[in-house]
């Protein structure tokens, strides 16, 4: 029986691609993957929901959808970067003073 492992769902992950049944997203498993350098059995023990066809699927969505998928990545991050300038840390900056 076929499985549809990648699907995209308005109102699930930001209508991102994500693995069917769960919340992790494509980008999810490249970032563990590709820039994090895990192997999929390492994924699979962080999230031990998913099945190696989960991961693969994934990875062969990816690369299949490398564009799309390295711009999602890179917008997260300047949003949350963004998000970051403009919302400080109190926590980071009260330990910067004590500690400096």
């Amino acid at each position: 029986m076929e499985r549809n492992h990648i699907i995209i769902s308005q109102g699930v992950c930001g209508g991102k691609p994500h693995i069917s049944g769960h919340r992790i997203r494509v980008q999810d498993i490249v970032i563990f993957h590709e820039k994090l350098g895990l192997s999929v059995d390492e994924i699979i023990l962080q999230y031990p929901m998913l099945t190696f066809s989960d991961v693969y699927a994934a990875l062969a969505y990816y690369h299949d959808n490398k564009k799309i998928i390295d711009k999602d990545i890179t917008d997260e991050h300047k949003f949350s970067d963004s998000f970051i300038k403009q919302y400080p840390s109190k926590l980071k900056n009260k330990l910067q003073k004590t500690y400096a």
